[in-house]
């Protein structure tokens, strides 16, 4: 495909370059440097500096080389909430040299099961609250060392932490003592090189049995030397503050959040339970924040809160926002509300995760997933492999520096998402704009075809939100004897006075008839992830 989105990079450069680190150690060991005593993270009053988190990540690696024998290359679990320990047991296990696999602590025994067995992960880090979980799969697994952390882990706070599962003391450490017994140990710097693994980010699993997407260092340093080029620029590095609510085991606060700010010199402000918004927005009023990331769950949500207008905006400079659509009519009163534009961007666990982004520039909220980020070739094919016409929906594919290796131990499942040039076939089908941006119209698997015409979901969803008091929609096809298939579309919650009639009117204003609901369902909330998509297969399912 012709590089069509050039036109928008202004000072943006067409290609960046990513060897000013060898590994993400280097660029840890920078910060640590450049920074010493400013503050790296906060969470419940307490900060760390970075001078802090260089000498408790170093302990930690120690720890786990000298106390636990783990060697370059090992693969080791975090199941934790957006604490303190997440990052210092995150940089230790890159100072380590091992390969960190991030699992959701919402996850259920078959889930860690599975994606323990998986990685072959003999160590995992994990929450207290979270060890039931473990100890219901811990003889189908390979996990032979457990270090729990605590609710005051690194807070000094004196709050209460849940037990430790009684079938795990055989096995375990608790994080603090990890630390202590690590800062008497000698670490030993390991030699490695942007080739070698960092991450294992299973999938949603969605389609199947969740597959670990293999990232290397370069594939993350590739990512945030894009995300410098488009946004490096808003960026005074020291004195950045940016809010992390986003769930760090996922991708986009792992690389956007964590690592990139980390760089910046900035103050992370870690968000443990983004659902208890009256204790998130208290948070957010202690903090003049410059950055923010969400998803559109959690910025409804926000502005549903009636504190949340009295909030400092005075510094907000970027808002970000990725996982799902944003509803245009949420981007509105986020801009009306903030004085800041969200910028949509679009990513997946197998590209480090950013793809495309809406760079600052860009005047307004565009409903699209702007352009791709430097370095970055997309194209869109339909189910022969053909490029389609501009304007003609298609897989989208991409090929760059931040697209993973493959999936861990399933060379079968790799092949089948690469095409013979080397491009990731992300699943998502999408057009190109006639101004050269790109769209998402839905997933191949979330198409409805109604009387053989294809229906994109987004599109009757998007129409749905712009209903008065209307806050989250999902439609899925369902069966139909006259059509083969049907619209039927949920919305929650319920909007007092609001009909499925009066939807379904509203529907056939705005839509070609095929594409109209036949069906409305009003629900309390919709099934979602845990980093706020909405899950369409539960309802298909249901």
């Amino acid at each position: 495909m012709e590089k069509v989105w050039l036109k928008h990079y202004g000072d943006i450069p067409e290609e960046v370059t990513y060897d000013q680190y060898g590994s993400m150690i280097d660029m840890i060991e920078e910060a640590v440097e450049k920074y010493g005593d400013k503050p790296a993270f906060h969470c419940g009053f307490r900060d760390l500096s970075f001078r802090d988190v260089d000498q408790l990540s170093r302990d930690f690696a120690a720890y786990l080389q000298e106390g636990l024998g783990l060697k370059k290359g090992d693969r080791i679990a975090i199941m934790l909430p957006n604490i303190l320990p997440f990052p210092v047991a995150m940089m230790g296990i890159q100072r380590a040299g091992l390969v960190q696999v991030n699992v959701n602590p919402l996850y259920t025994p078959r889930e860690l099961g599975h994606q323990l067995q998986d990685a072959g992960a003999e160590t995992i880090v994990i929450f207290n609250m979270c060890t039931p979980t473990l100890a219901a799969v811990l003889g189908d697994t390979p996990v032979k060392n457990v270090i729990t952390v605590e609710t005051d882990d690194l807070l000094n706070l004196y709050l209460d932490s849940p037990p430790v599962h009684p079938a795990l003391n055989e096995f375990s450490v608790r994080f603090t003592e990890a630390l202590a017994t690590g800062a008497d140990m000698e670490y030993t710097r390991p030699e490695v090189t942007q080739d070698d693994l960092i991450f294992l980010q299973y999938t949603g699993g969605t389609t199947g049995l969740s597959k670990g997407a293999m990232l290397t260092h370069g594939n993350l340093l590739a990512n945030m030397a894009g995300y410098d080029a488009v946004a490096g620029h808003l960026t005074v590095e020291g004195e950045e503050t940016i809010i992390t609510a986003l769930p760090l085991y996922h991708i986009f606060a792992l690389m956007v959040n964590l690592l990139t700010y980390f760089k910046y010199g900035a103050k992370n402000v870690l968000i443990p339970n983004p659902r208890d918004m009256v204790a998130f927005v208290a948070e957010l009023k202690r903090h003049r924040m410059t950055a923010f990331s969400g998803v559109n769950t959690l910025f409804g949500g926000l502005m549903m809160h009636p504190e949340f207008p009295t909030v400092d905006f005075s510094g907000l400079k970027i808002t970000w926002a990725g996982g799902s659509s944003t509803a245009t009519p949420i981007a509105q009163k986020w801009a009306q509300v903030t004085g800041v534009e969200i910028r949509e961007g679009y990513g997946l666990s197998e590209t480090s995760p950013v793809v495309s982004i809406n760079p600052p520039s860009f005047p307004k909220f565009t409903g699209t997933i702007g352009i791709p980020f430097p370095s970055t070739e997309i194209s869109l094919r339909d189910d022969q492999g053909n490029e389609v016409a501009m304007g003609e929906p298609g897989e989208l594919c991409v090929r760059g520096p931040q697209v993973m290796q493959g999936y861990w131990n399933r060379e079968g499942a790799t092949s089948k998402v690469f095409t013979d040039d080397g491009f990731f076939m992300t699943g998502d089908i999408a057009i190109c704009t006639e101004d050269a941006m790109f769209k998402i119209v839905d997933r191949k698997k979330d198409m409805i075809i109604v009387s053989g015409f294809n229906v994109y979901p987004l599109e009757i969803e998007e129409v749905a939100a712009g209903i008065k008091g209307v806050v989250e929609t999902a439609s899925v096809g369902v069966a139909d004897a006259k059509t083969g298939e049907a619209v039927k579309l949920f919305i929650a919650p319920k909007v007092e006075g609001l009909t499925a009639e009066a939807v379904i009117a509203h529907c056939r204003e705005n839509l070609t008839g095929y594409k109209v609901p036949k069906q409305v369902e009003f629900m309390d909330e919709l099934p979602k992830s845990a980093v706020g998509k909405v899950l369409r297969r539960e309802l298909r399912d249901a």
